[in-house]
């Protein structure tokens, strides 16, 4: 397992760690589409930085350090028992080292009181699911496409992601 520590987000950190999570969906979504697509929230942006703002606004912001090095970073919301990984990213740079998985058992250790964890990834991003369920230990519990909309979702701006869960022991 890679040697990482979870420090917590600086404000002088921030516009980085907003443009670090951009190139991270960005690579996934290039590597598998070879171009521009539609799937983009905005700008030619998977991930608009208006809902990473939201997401650091709203939860708590870590950034993934590897020898003084910044090679990703995560959003955590916990309230009570439950916890919602809103965001995690590695950079593509740093891919297959188990940078992921070492932040991912970091959140474990850092929120023992958690029953329950849930996660979202784009339907295109193998790479996460494969994470998420052979790695992390999630399942799929739920498909939001144009057939079956996230509860709060707009009708015309769908998205299709996977929603997971993982239930502590």
């Amino acid at each position: 397992m890679a040697e990482i520590k979870l420090v917590p987000l600086r404000e002088e950190d921030r516009e980085q760690f907003i443009t670090d999570n951009q190139e991270a969906f960005n690579y996934g979504a290039l590597e598998e589409f070879g171009k521009r697509d539609e799937c983009f929230e905005e700008e030619g942006e998977i991930i608009s930085r208006k809902t990473i703002k939201q997401s650091i606004d709203n939860g708590t912001a870590y950034r993934i350090m590897q020898n003084g090095k910044k090679v990703g970073g995560v959003v955590v919301k916990v309230e009570g028992d439950k916890g919602d990984l809103d965001l995690l990213f590695v950079s593509p740079f740093e891919h297959s080292k188990g940078i992921g998985y070492s932040a991912w058992c970091e959140i474990e250790k850092m929120y023992p009181n958690v029953k329950l964890w849930e996660t979202c990834t784009p339907y295109f991003e193998t790479r996460n699911i494969h994470f998420y369920v052979n790695r992390c230990g999630f399942h799929i519990v739920e498909f939001f496409n144009s057939h079956h909309l996230e509860p709060n979702e707009n009708n015309d701006d769908h998205g299709d992601f996977f929603r997971f869960e993982k239930i502590m022991k």
